[in-house]
């Protein structure tokens, strides 16, 4: 993937090209946003731009933008892959986004994987260079089951002019993962559901996981479609003995469960150093790294197919 700057460049450029007033969120903003306290943020700001990655098109917070969720991800073989700078600067600068811009990602709230959408496109916009972000807690089927008011249509947007750079603060990639496995330098998080993790179910990849990870399943920081308040997700993180972590590194099949991991840990929880695997086991096992909990291939043909013939009766 092509990137227009090394690591710590994104930064550098837009602390010091952009005046200090154009950093201030407004007022009650936070990471993780309730449907009242962004109904008020939009009562008193008309510079707020809500993007919805998921659910209909045509149920939309009013004002809001729909940008599909594919249009953020890789393709089918590697779907957790980065897309290159340019175009996502295509996409960000028709949703009539800038470095300054508060942006809401908001999902359809259909289920507590859902939000993982909403995580991943809030931490490809940081890492974009983006300085004011936020999550509406529950998507938009928390909006809508609070009697808040429903567009049928997207606004429409002037496009921006916004040059995103691609900042690493936030992000791994493969070769540095086989690295940590065999380093300790790290700990190195499974959100996957349990199954994946022993190897049982089938993922993208080759199943089994990360050499030397542990799981934390993303599920832990969700109650249904919502995400756990602060408190509890430090709990979980310090539980785990996260809150100490020189790195922490989360992952899953395509990068979609390890961003709710990522948010939770990094932007709710503030657990420093915290970052995403995007590309997860759909780029680490096809590498052929070794894995821990891989079932030999009579195993797991077995078990495959134990499991094909009990789902016929």
């Amino acid at each position: 993937m092509l990137r227009k700057s090394a690591l710590g460049l994104a930064a550098l450029t837009l602390s010091t090209a952009l005046p200090a007033a154009a950093l201030a969120a407004p007022d009650g903003w936070s990471p993780l946003l309730e449907p009242a306290e962004l109904a008020a943020i939009l009562d008193t700001h008309d510079d707020v731009r809500v993007v919805h990655v998921t659910g209909d098109a045509d149920q939309l917070i009013p004002g809001a933008v729909f940008s599909p969720y594919a249009d953020w991800r890789g393709g089918p073989n590697n779907p957790g892959a980065l897309r290159d700078v340019l175009e996502f600067e295509d996409v960000i600068t028709q949703l009539g986004i800038d470095a300054d811009t508060p942006v809401v990602v908001v999902h359809g709230g259909a289920n507590p994987s859902d939000m993982g959408a909403a995580a991943r496109v809030y931490w490809t916009l940081k890492s974009l260079g983006v300085e004011d972000l936020a999550l509406l807690n529950g998507g938009f089927a928390a909006w809508a089951g609070a009697d808040l008011p429903i567009a049928t249509e997207p606004t429409e947007v002037q496009t921006t002019s916004f040059q995103p750079e691609w900042d690493d603060s936030w992000y791994i990639g493969t070769a540095e993962v086989a690295a940590l496995t065999e380093s300790g330098e790290a700990r190195i998080i499974d959100s996957r559901p349990r199954g994946f993790f022993d190897g049982i179910d089938w993922s993208i990849a080759r199943p089994g996981t990360v050499r030397n990870a542990e799981n934390v399943v993303f599920a832990e920081f969700m109650d249904g479609n919502r995400m756990i308040a602060p408190e509890r997700a430090q709990e979980i993180a310090a539980a785990n003995g996260l809150t100490d972590a020189p790195l922490t590194v989360n992952f899953c099949n395509t990068g979609h469960w390890a961003a709710i991991n990522w948010f939770a840990l990094s932007e709710v929880a503030g657990v420093d150093n915290t970052r995403l695997y995007a590309e997860s086991m759909a780029e680490y096992a096809n590498a052929g790294h070794a894995l821990d909990n891989e079932p030999s291939r009579i195993a797991y043909l077995w078990r495959s197919t134990r499991n094909w013939v009990a789902d016929l009766f």
